[in-house]
């Protein structure tokens, strides 16, 4: 069974990540407002009711903006840890259901697993989600590729990787110093350089797709990013996931990827033309 995996949005503006097959699928951090994260699954074909669930990584805003209101809207249980819970004072209680590091979280056909990494937030994790013999990595916000990471990103067909700051233009931003070490100290996001070593060094060759992820708006340039990447990439198609819109959605299996095609949306008002 084919996996379909789409960036909604991808940035410190706003993080939301879905991944389904025909029958379920999950969001990865709610990030958008919900009137938006609607707006963009709509352009996609992508339906609210295969969403069964929502998994928040950390407690930051560009990642849990919209998570009250649109898990309330819909009746969907928000996997969280308890340490991440306390900094979502919005979050109604009553949706959250704890998950434990490791341990795979059975949503349909889906499986779900969280590890911990390296960010400078109450408890956070990443995230791949597994589907018979198709696995995706939802990787982002991380400050160093330990060794949770690397052992995970080794087992993905595509991914979701961070690839958040070019070292050179980090190093000339008028950032002050405090927040440039945030972003390099080892736990705050890694550079284009580090995402393309564990890139190179631990790519499995079964990847079809990774979606370069959480690109700064300042401190680096999709162009720059993929140029990096583009000699490196061999069978693996390379993309950003842009800060402004959703990706197309790719469909996944364990023989490649492609991009499966999005039909317009058609509205009742449109249908009383024909």
């Amino acid at each position: 069974m084919a996996l379909n995996i789409t960036s909604l949005n991808s940035g410190s503006n706003g993080n939301c990540y879905y991944i389904g097959n025909e029958h379920e699928a999950v969001l990865i951090d709610a990030g958008l407002t919900c009137r938006e994260t609607e707006k963009r699954m709509l352009r996609l074909n992508l339906k609210m009711n295969k969403v069964k669930a929502i998994f928040i990584s950390h407690e930051h805003g560009d990642h849990i903006k919209g998570l009250d209101v649109l898990a309330h809207k819909f009746s969907l249980p928000v996997y969280i840890t308890s340490n991440t819970l306390r900094g979502c004072p919005a979050l109604r209680k009553e949706l959250a259901v704890n998950f434990i590091a490791h341990e795979p979280i059975n949503i349909g056909k889906l499986s779900i697993t969280a590890f911990p990494k390296l960010h400078d937030a109450a408890d956070p994790h990443s995230f791949i989600i597994r589907c018979n013999e198709v696995t995706i990595g939802v990787f982002t916000d991380i400050g160093t590729p330990c060794a949770h990471l690397i052992t995970y990103f080794k087992q993905c067909n595509a991914a979701f990787l961070e690839s958040n700051y070019d070292e050179g233009m980090l190093d000339i931003s008028r950032y002050p110093f405090f927040l440039k070490n945030r972003i390099s100290g080892g736990k705050g996001h890694l550079s284009n350089k580090q995402a393309l070593d564990l890139f190179i060094t631990h790519r499995p060759k079964m990847m079809s797709h990774l979606l370069l992820s959480h690109l700064s708006k300042n401190n680096n340039c999709p162009d720059l990013a993929l140029e990096l990447f583009k000699p490196h990439a061999g069978r693996t198609k390379v993309i950003v996931a842009s800060r402004f819109v959703e990706s197309p959605v790719f469909r996944i299996t364990n023989e490649g990827a492609f991009i499966k095609p999005v039909l317009p949306h058609v509205t009742s008002t449109q249908l009383a033309f024909f």
